[in-house]
């Protein structure tokens, strides 16, 4: 059995033993940490994880809907990170809410702006599908750089080429190391395991996450007869499952349909057990109930987008992206390499 080594990235960055409202780099230099009302809890880790305090400001939504917002100290020539994940408050409602807090940093003179969206909103509508579609990810994109956003960081996206819907520089996250560094200390790794690609879109991701594992690689077939419905028609490298635990790997769960219909083909292949793990878990309540019920051993989320760990079923596991996010976010600030957190693997397309 090999030994089991912390992956790349999944250091924590070492807290400052006083915590002050900003970090000082050099005589001018400073990074202020906001957060918006999508992600609050991981805004705080992340800010633990960098031993300062979130910086002060006020959000509020008046009588008709429309957002209001004040920074409540001066962000003068400050690095200014603001954390909103566009999601656990309504996808629309966080975007708006983040474009007005770039909109306020920017003429409060902030030195430069860096969203930092743990999830991007509206990722799956990367390209035209049929006529008349729009290309929304590409929209998300223009709105952020029309609000006076410098930079972005984001993780796990549906697809490579948002990067390229930018002229912005963004930095890109992956939670794949910490989902294998998890299933490694259960140990879940070796030749008794094989990772599964959900579809073959994923297969270059699930190729890299299979060598962290040290394990086999399958594929799985799937058509989509509608929005949020998916099914799976076949696996292929059957005799590649058959007798070992397979793990399912994704950038994000929704109705949670692909999944429990693949755990469902990968058992008739003869797999053991069906773990799944995904980035992002945008879970509407009855996907939860579906997934406590299905036959998936465990499913695996991260909080970068607010879970309800209190009413989740047995099966579900949040780890937090806190330390990637703040390793990034110190990284930028000082003008360190991103990549070099990922050991270069973080950008998997």
């Amino acid at each position: 059995m090999s030994e089991l080594a912390t992956l790349p990235g999944l250091e924590s960055v070492e807290s400052a033993p006083k915590r002050d409202h900003l970090v000082s780099h050099g005589p001018e230099g400073r990074l202020m940490l906001f957060t918006g009302r999508s992600n609050p809890d991981l805004a705080q880790k992340i800010a633990d994880q960098l031993g300062i305090r979130l910086g002060d400001v006020k959000l509020k939504t008046f009588a008709n809907g429309e957002v209001y917002c004040r920074y409540r100290e001066s962000i003068r020539g400050a690095d200014v990170f603001l954390v909103q994940s566009c999601a656990g408050m309504g996808v629309n409602d966080a975007l708006v809410e983040l474009l007005v807090m770039i909109d306020a940093a920017r003429l409060a003179s902030a030195n430069r702006i860096t969203a930092v969206m743990p999830w991007y909103p509206y990722s799956r509508q990367d390209k035209k599908s049929a006529p008349r579609e729009p290309i929304t990810a590409r929209l998300i994109a223009g709105f952020l750089e029309a609000a006076g956003a410098d930079r972005v960081l984001t993780m796990d996206l549906h697809a490579g080429q948002i990067q390229g819907f930018f002229s912005i520089p963004v930095d890109h996250m992956t939670a794949l190391p910490l989902f294998a560094q998890y299933y490694r200390d259960k140990g879940l790794f070796g030749e008794h395991v094989v990772a599964v690609a959900p579809d073959p879109g994923r297969g270059k991701m699930t190729t890299r996450f299979a060598e962290f594992l040290e394990a086999d690689v399958a594929y799985m077939s799937k058509t989509r007869p509608e929005h949020d419905v998916a099914e799976v028609t076949e696996v292929v490298g059957r005799e590649r499952v058959n007798g070992k635990a397979a793990i399912l790997s994704d950038d994000l769960i929704v109705t949670g349909t692909t999944l429990i219909s693949g755990a469902q083909a990968l058992l008739d292949a003869g797999a053991t057990e069906v773990y799944a793990c995904a980035t992002h878990g945008l879970f509407p309540p009855d996907a939860l109930t579906k997934l406590g019920e299905s036959e998936l051993a465990e499913v695996t989320v991260t909080d970068s987008v607010p879970q309800d760990e209190l009413n989740a079923p047995a099966n579900l596991k949040v780890l937090t992206v806190s330390p990637l996010l703040a390793n990034t976010i110190q990284n930028v600030f000082s003008g360190e390499s991103v990549s070099e957190i990922f050991a270069g693997e973080n950008q998997l397309f």
